[in-house]
């Protein structure tokens, strides 16, 4: 069975990603992409559906190890078994890509002698495709259809099949290393080039500190900032500058249920709480790469915009099941590809907008036809707001007026019009975009508003509440002194609260959408109400708040989509890049220095 969701700890290569448990098993990785199909998936079911352990001979499967941590500012694990006849540590990487991907584990003898055991169970296709294994140059090699995997190690140890896995036994006394390397390669091309192991660390290492230390961020609770930049460093698919929402499918929002979904894309509504993050925290290289995925992501005619989009941009994410994967503690079906890509988002075209107004005022410079696609998409949601759509949390239920959506509207609008204040020279409809502002801030505060409550509601008439309205001042919609902004911060903190923590939205009535089942409390939620709660003047409670939440991340500093306060316990697919902003936005705004 697959561990506790927060045992795993993250390594890539700015490509893909492997989830590795305290018991040093790589139980989750796909190649050659975040997306592509996993080769050890035993995450969502045995170990026959493919891992890999490396761990001291004798320890049983789950066994953890004595303690763990990644390097400082880099993502390269170090994992340490102290045992009756040593200590072993195993260093666990993926070098930057600039050729097929590897994976390195590097044993080092630290005290007496220490007999360890590899078990590599190569499974290709999500674990249903056992592969054939042969000797050549040194190598193990698997080969099933188009992939191929080459497994080496420095010195040489025995190795031998058994039980359709690829088994390496050796001891370890201090000073001793062995190095293993398992490269990924498309099984029609010859021998892929070799990697120093060894020299690939010392390259890790520098590359990851290089860029760590362009944080520009120096106040309370660095390390956890800058961890969680590194965490969305290694979600972002390099090649095209794409940032995914994390590196799994199918993790439940609810252990046993059907909320399981497919997260290794890239999502517009991300785009501007990812952006401030970024440019905020001195990474000006990497928000210009996701501006230009989002420019390429969101061309063409402005009605086929989606909620998201494939690492490249593809937009075809067809949602399918696995019925051969049990699901992550029996939590079925296992998906692949999203359905959400076929709603209406109507509040990401004002996310877009936003976007590119963020770029501009901090000095980016525009891009060609960057401001054609805005006059493009305005010319959309200017004939469009006024329809119901599935809302920011992609309901599988009717359509509806979200609150939420219109006020993303609002800010299309909004970014519209002081975009050509401040720019007279640009074309656009100014009077047009100043109208649909004002009609659309009218309709929201009427019907959108319970003034009997004093609270914004998910929708139009409904009484349920959504935590997306805690966004409402931080997108300038209303200024966070206003009584409707602090009656809405009150009455999401008390009706959403779960264990202290908040949920999206109101559950207790029915399945707001759709879909059976519960959920955890929402950690980007949870970190907007500290960012609220700072902005309504009650800091010493945000602060509060924040600490709580950076309490729950695991060992090394890592965080899922969503937290169960009841059973302890991380849920959702991890690491989740929506969770790891949030923490960078709030620190930013509630340890920024004028406070």
């Amino acid at each position: 069975m697959a561990a506790r969701i927060e045992d795993y700890a993250l390594i890539g290569d700015l490509q893909t990603a492997a989830l590795i448990g305290r018991d040093g098993s790589v139980d989750w990785l796909c190649l050659p992409r975040f997306d592509s199909a996993a080769c050890f998936t035993a995450l969502l079911g045995d170990e026959d559906n493919g891992h890999w352990r490396l761990a001291p001979a004798g320890t049983d499967p789950g066994t953890p190890c004595t303690r763990r941590s990644y390097l400082p500012d880099s993502l390269v694990l170090e994992t340490v078994w102290e045992t009756a006849d040593g200590t072993v540590k195993v260093t666990d990487f993926m070098p930057q890509r600039d050729r097929a991907p590897d994976v390195v584990r590097i044993v080092e003898g630290v005290s007496g002698t220490v007999g360890m055991l590899s078990v590599l169970r190569l499974r290709f296709d999500y674990g249903s495709v056992v592969p054939w294994i042969r000797r050549t140059d040194g190598h193990r090699v698997a080969v099933a259809g188009p992939d191929s995997a080459w497994l080496r190690s420095e010195p040489p140890v025995k190795t031998y099949g058994h039980d359709f896995s690829t088994r390496s036994e050796f001891s370890v006394s201090a000073g001793d290393k062995v190095a293993f390397v398992l490269t990924w390669h498309p099984s029609h091309h010859p021998r892929p080039a070799l990697v120093d192991p060894h020299e690939a660390l010392r390259q890790s290492l520098a590359d990851w500190r290089e860029w760590a230390g362009r944080c520009t961020y120096d106040g309370p609770h660095r390390e956890a900032v800058v961890r969680s930049l590194i965490t969305l460093k290694a979600l972002t698919y390099a090649p095209t500058g794409g940032i995914a929402a994390a590196c799994t499918t199918s993790l439940p929002e609810e252990l046993g249920g059907v909320r399981n979904w497919d997260y290794r894309y890239c999502w517009l509504r991300d785009s501007t709480l990812t952006l401030g993050a970024l440019l905020s925290a001195g990474y000006g290289d990497e928000a210009a790469a996701w501006r230009a995925w989002l420019l390429r992501a969101a061309a063409g005619d402005p009605a086929d915009l989606q909620v998201m989009y494939g690492l490249a941009g593809e937009r075809r994410l067809t949602e399918a099941e696995l019925p051969w994967l049990a699901g992550y503690e029996r939590s079925a079906p296992v998906r692949t590809g999203n359905g959400a890509v076929k709603q209406l988002p109507l509040d990401v075209y004002g996310e877009v907008m936003d976007s590119l107004h963020l770029c501009r005022r901090w000095g980016l410079p525009a891009k060609p036809h960057e401001w054609k696609l805005q006059r493009s998409l305005m010319d959309y949601i200017k004939d469009h707001w006024r329809e119901p759509d599935e809302g920011i949390w992609e309901v599988r239920s009717p359509r509806r007026h979200f609150v939420h959506s219109k006020v993303m509207a609002w800010v299309a609008a909004d970014r519209a019009v002081r975009t050509l204040e401040a720019d007279p020279g640009l074309p656009g409809d100014l009077d047009g975009w100043r109208t649909m502002r004002d009609e659309v801030h009218r309709e929201v505060c009427e019907r959108g508003y319970d003034a009997e409550r004093g609270t914004f509601t998910q929708s139009y008439g409904s009484r349920e509440l959504d935590a997306a309205t805690l966004l409402i001042p931080r997108v300038g919609f209303l200024p966070p002194d206003d009584p409707r902004v602090t009656g809405t911060v009150d009455a999401v903190r008390h009706e959403l609260s779960h264990g202290g923590l908040l949920r999206r939205y109101t559950t207790d009535l029915k399945p707001m959408d759709g879909i059976p089942g519960n959920e955890g409390a929402f950690l980007a939620c949870s970190f907007w109400l500290a960012e609220a709660l700072h902005r309504t003047g009650r800091t010493e409670e945000a602060r509060h708040l924040f600490e709580r939440l950076l309490s729950l991340r695991n060992d090394v500093g890592l965080l899922a989509e969503e937290y169960d306060p009841d059973a302890l316990r991380h849920l959702g697919n991890y690491p989740q890049a929506f969770s790891h902003i949030g923490l960078v936005n709030a620190a930013l705004t509630l340890f920024s220095p004028q406070d």
